[in-house]
């Protein structure tokens, strides 16, 4: 994607391929900085503290983390400890998990001497890989819109709700809820986007907000409860959200509030689709609800808020609670996959089900390049 008019992607390799740097989102939408990681302990730390998050960019930049640990120490014992810094970091998305799968049997196989070239180049070829996912994802989404508005019968502006940022900024490139709206203004279609700020970090308002008007694309933020008063009066024509991680059956795990959107949508009639990757669907579990791992995150991070003051032109963290309440924060809620209309992936749409997914994945696992 595009900024100021410059491509870019979220991560990218810099000194000749042995290290990579990121764009620090911890600080958008106030400041656009980037920042280096040249070890296994900054990779980590950015994806813990969400310098970079949405799981296809976590996955990626894992891949990256694990070449960069092999770089410190290419042994096996190297090699297992990078693994284990790297799952330690966010349990919920799949992606994480997946990428670590797919580049650690490979190089150890190797000499200990060959294994971190191998592993950044893996590396490389799996950011390639989820650009091209994603675009996919955007080409059958616009479809999705494209019937919707014809069933719709005019030409009047397309609402679509948004919960969380599933743009770019949570991939390589593209983003997997946010590629069909890209794709779908960039065709010419009248698309408006109701955008959840998505309490507690704010991902919608900071994020998503800052790529859509980037893009150009018309939106505006909503508190996260004011969706389900837009449904009852006609004002969302569809709802997309992403995922970090859909077991077998099509329960979808994405950010909190999440459940609360689709059983609006359900009671409204309006259609609530799920768009993701392959890497994303975890094949081991049926259960979504009893087995996901649900991340509990800081409890600072509900009871105070960063923002930009203006006068002084710094970022600052204010505290909304009285002092010494108590908080949690559960970071992810799971949608049944009852209540959702359909999933988008790179290889077409399916309705949320185990059939559903082994129609457009019949080996029931991901394979590379079988997009």
């Amino acid at each position: 994607m595009k900024i100021d008019g410059t491509p870019w992607r979220t991560l990218w390799p810099i000194d000749d391929g042995r290290a990579v740097a990121i764009i620090d989102q911890t600080l958008l939408p106030h400041r656009f900085e980037t920042r280096e990681l040249h070890s296994l302990e900054a990779a980590a730390e950015a994806i813990a503290t969400m310098r970079v998050r949405g799981a296809p960019l976590i996955g990626a930049t894992a891949a990256y983390g694990l070449a960069l640990g092999l770089r410190e120490d290419p042994s096996d014992a190297g090699l297992r400890r990078a693994r284990e810094r790297l799952l330690a970091t966010r349990p919920t998305a799949s992606n994480l998990a997946w990428a670590l799968r797919r580049i650690i049997p490979a190089v150890q196989a190797l000499p200990e001497a060959q294994r971190f070239d191998a592993a950044f180049a893996r590396a490389g070829a799996l950011c390639d890989e989820d650009v091209a996912i994603n675009e996919a994802i955007g080409d059958h989404g616009l479809g999705v819109i494209r019937d919707l508005l014809a069933a719709r019968g005019d030409d009047g502006p397309f609402h679509i709700l948004t919960h969380c940022n599933a743009g770019w900024l949570a991939t390589v490139d593209w983003g997997t809820a946010l590629a069909p709206i890209y794709k779908a203004f960039d065709a010419g279609i009248d698309v408006h986007v109701w955008v959840d700020e998505t309490r507690p970090r704010n991902q919608g308002a900071a994020l998503t907000a800052w790529e859509l008007a980037a893009h150009g694309v018309p939106h505006d933020v909503i508190v996260d409860n004011a969706g389900g008063h837009l449904m009852q009066h006609g004002q969302v024509d569809l709802v997309i959200t992403g995922t970090d991680r859909t077991v077998r059956s099509g329960d979808v795990c994405n950010k909190i509030g999440t459940y609360l959107k689709a059983l609006a949508a359900r009671d409204n009639g309006v259609p609530f689709y799920v768009a993701l990757p392959g890497p994303t669907i975890d094949w081991a579990l049926a259960d979504g609800v009893r087995d996901i791992p649900i991340e509990e995150r800081d409890p600072r991070e509900v009871t105070h808020i960063q923002g930009l003051d203006e006068d002084g032109g710094v970022l600052r963290e204010v505290r909304l609670t009285p002092p010494g309440v108590s908080a949690r924060n559960f970071a992810f809620d799971v949608t049944p996959a009852r209540l959702v209309t359909g999933l988008i992936t790179e290889r077409g749409v399916c309705e949320a089900s185990e059939a559903g997914l082994l129609g457009l994945y019949p080996d029931g696992a991901f394979e590379a390049g079988a997009a």
